[in-house]
């Protein structure tokens, strides 16, 4: 299987209650964290309403994350592109880009609450293509071109950046929900997507139908796309057993579910658990989307969406509060030493290695009685050891006491 990348896409969903302001710092200690433990990418949202999703501007967060680390990539997830001018959101990410060392990419999407939407009095029916005429244009003023556009709701006029991105091809990614429309629209352009439905059973499903609309896209606009441009998103908590990580995270399970996703967003089909149990039971069980496990059930998920999808570039794992701000932090710490390693085949040779050694043993010992060889030739030397010409003795398992000499160590 080739190597996967990995992130983190913070939406965020925080529980209402506690202090925002000690909410984004430990959000930002979060990205933090990441970027020390390895992973590759950093994702988070623009939300205006809802409560449990409270950062309104993603490229002000990541700038600030841009200053707490070193080579983790920062991508919006995304910048709701019908909400702002085409012309200040290529600015923003500009900026972005040079104060993050062109660690940025920019991924937009056409807004995903309705609330939002009202708020701002567009119709939601224009949404999708107002994103499409956006990245367009957008693409257009990163070249470098001067751009006159009149739109039924925006004007440019002579418009041109007077800064370019930093990185010579800033790097671009649409959401995908399960509407192909998202799909549809990387392929237009050739460029890359953010899967956020594959954290249902149906969306994960639906993976490789997905990938078809994209690649049909691609073929009638006379552009490619590339699996390594997809990322897939998956839900987890991981913890040392089954048992333990079902204990840390069935509560705050319980309140995302029955709050927000139930409560609040309103899902289609979606109904309030009675009791943790039957969250956890519901949501991370057999053909779910999600894990409440161990290192070895996400890695034995991960290569099954693999198979499924018939393959993406980056698995990105949606944070979220099941679990307190310590257990969520070792959770992740525990993908990057147990998961990541084992996916990519990071420890493999290392195995190999090992049973290599075990395997030929007598070739080994037979060089530790060379070695004991030599030294049974020095009196001195043996006497100091105690050894005798037990040809089981290896040098492994003789240890040159301080002041016999260079004699002794020969």
């Amino acid at each position: 299987m080739a190597r996967l990348g990995f992130g983190a896409f913070l939406a965020p969903h925080h529980p209402i209650g506690e202090n925002p302001m000690l909410q984004f710092r430990r959000d930002i200690a979060f990205v933090k964290h990441l970027d020390e433990l390895g992973y590759d990418e950093f994702w988070c949202g623009e939300h205006h309403s809802s409560g449990w999703e409270m950062i309104a501007s993603p490229e002000m967060f990541l700038a600030a994350a841009g200053e707490h680390t070193k080579r983790i990539k920062l991508a919006t997830g995304v910048i709701s592109l019908p909400y702002h001018h085409p012309y200040n959101v290529a600015q923003r990410m500009v900026q972005l880009d040079h104060m993050t060392g062109g660690r940025a990419i920019f991924g937009s999407g056409p807004g995903a609450l309705p609330s939002d939407a009202h708020t701002l009095g567009i119709d939601p029916m224009t949404q999708r293509d107002r994103q499409d005429e956006a990245i367009g244009v957008i693409r257009r003023l990163f070249r470098g071109e001067r751009v006159t556009h009149k739109s039924e709701w925006f004007t440019m006029q002579d418009a041109a950046l007077q800064l370019l991105p930093l990185q010579e091809d800033m790097p671009f990614a649409v959401a995908s929900q399960i509407s192909p429309s998202g799909m549809t629209l990387a392929g237009k352009y050739g460029i890359g997507i953010i899967s956020l439905g594959s954290m249902s059973s149906e969306g994960l499903t639906a993976l490789p139908t997905q990938w078809g609309f994209a690649e049909s896209a691609a073929k009638k606009a006379g552009t490619v796309v590339d699996r390594k441009n997809w990322r897939v998103l998956l839900n987890w908590h991981i913890a040392e057993t089954r048992e333990k990580a079902r204990e840390e995270a069935r509560h705050g399970l319980m309140r995302w579910h029955n709050e927000y996703i139930h409560g609040t967003l309103q899902r289609p089909g979606s109904v309030a658990y009675k009791s943790p149990d039957e969250a956890v039971a519901q949501i991370s069980g057999e053909g779910s989307a999600a894990v409440i496990g161990t290192p070895d059930d996400l890695v034995k998920m991960i290569k099954a969406v693999v198979d499924q999808s018939g393959g993406f570039g980056t698995c990105v794992g949606f944070v979220h509060d099941w679990a307190n701000p310590e257990n969520t932090f070792r959770s992740w710490d525990m993908v990057a030493r147990y998961v990541i390693p084992e996916i990519n085949g990071y420890v493999t040779k290392l195995r190999e290695s090992q049973k290599y050694l075990q395997e030929n043993r007598a070739v080994f010992d037979r060089a530790g009685q060379a070695i004991m060889a030599k030294i049974m030739e020095n009196k001195d030397a043996a006497e100091a050891l105690k050894v005798t010409s037990n040809p089981r003795v290896t040098a492994a398992g003789a240890q040159v006491p301080k002041g016999l000499g260079k004699q002794a160590a020969k």
